[in-house]
C-alpha cells in the first residue's frame, strides 16, 4: 500500500514539475505555420479588412476591392484539424519562405475540398505574411476565368 502511495506521489510530482508527458502542439508550431494558421482563421471568420492587413504584396488591389471579392466567394478555409495538414517548410530565408501544405476548404461545389500546394510567404514588419494572390487564388477570385486553385 505504501509503495502505491509513493509511486502516485512520484508521478504527481513529476507532472507538477515537468508538465504532462504529451507536449503541447502549439509549442512545436513554427512561426510560419502559426502565421498561416492565424491568417486562415481570420479569413474563415469573415474579417476581410483585417485579413487584407495581414497579407503581403497587395500591389494594385485596394482594401475595398479585396473585401468585395472575398465577400463574393463562397469558399473559405475549413475548421480545426482540416484547416492545415502536412505543413512542411521547403525553403526559409530571412525575408521569404516557401511552404507546402494541404489547406482544407469549405463552400466548394460538393463536399469539403482541399488544395495542396506551395505557398510563398514574406517576412515584413517582424511577422510572416501570406501572399494576397494566394488567398484570392484559393478563394477562386483570381480575376482570370477558369483559373481556380487546383484541388485534390
Amino acid at each position: 500500500m505504501k509503495i502505491r502511495f509513493w509511486l502516485a506521489m512520484f508521478v504527481a510530482l513529476n507532472i507538477f514539475l515537468f508538465g504532462p508527458v504529451s507536449g503541447n502542439a502549439a509549442e512545436t508550431e513554427s512561426p510560419l505555420e502559426k502565421c498561416m494558421s492565424d491568417t486562415l482563421d481570420t479569413w474563415r471568420e469573415g474579417r476581410y479588412e483585417q485579413l487584407f492587413e495581414q497579407l503581403a504584396h497587395r500591389g494594385k488591389t485596394s482594401r475595398e476591392t479585396f473585401v468585395k471579392k472575398m465577400r463574393e466567394s463562397t469558399i473559405r478555409p475549413a475548421c480545426c484539424w482540416q484547416k492545415m495538414e502536412n505543413f512542411k517548410i521547403l525553403n526559409e530565408k530571412r525575408t521569404e519562405a516557401t511552404v507546402y501544405v494541404k489547406v482544407g476548404l469549405e463552400g466548394t461545389p460538393g463536399t469539403t475540398d482541399s488544395t495542396t500546394r506551395e505557398f510563398k510567404m514574406t517576412h515584413q514588419e517582424g511577422v510572416w505574411r501570406m501572399q494576397l494572390a494566394d488567398v484570392l487564388s484559393i478563394a477562386g477570385m483570381t480575376g482570370k476565368k477558369g483559373n481556380a486553385a487546383k484541388r485534390y
